[in-house]
């Protein structure tokens, strides 16, 4: 099993984690299987979405933002409600298929960790499994 470690720089983004996907499956040596991706956190998620423009990510938060905005009739104290209802929407599990050992993705997809409460330290763990 492998861990990405992600620095957040922003309370709110979305940060591509492709190429370091790419790079665990192919030290894992699957050519053929399914990668599992997990992200331990309750503030954080996981997706998988355009890589090419980057005006999509910044629409993501937008829509994300208007399901749930930051107000104050929330009752966790932390301020950060927003954070936890939108990393519920978002999941904090994925999975790719393996194919060749590259993971099988669209013309235009990349893995996508999303940010909801940072700036924080973010960790993905990656199991590889042959299949």
């Amino acid at each position: 099993m492998e861990r990405i470690e992600v620095a957040t720089k922003s309370r709110q983004g979305f940060y591509d984690i492709t190429a370091e996907v790419r790079t665990a499956i192919a030290r894992s040596g699957v050519q053929e299987g399914i990668c599992f991706l997990f992200c331990p956190h309750t503030t954080a998620g996981l997706t998988f979405n355009e890589n090419w423009d980057p005006n999509v990510r910044h629409d993501l938060g937008v829509g994300l933002d208007a399901i749930s905005p930051q107000r104050t009739a929330y009752r966790h104290a932390e301020m950060n409600s927003p954070a936890h209802i939108k990393s519920s929407l978002m999941g904090a599990s994925q999975f790719l298929l393996v194919e060749k050992g590259r993971p099988v993705l669209g013309s235009w997809q990349g893995v996508y960790l999303a940010e909801f409460d940072g700036p924080r330290r973010r960790t993905v763990w990656v199991k590889v499994v042959a299949g």
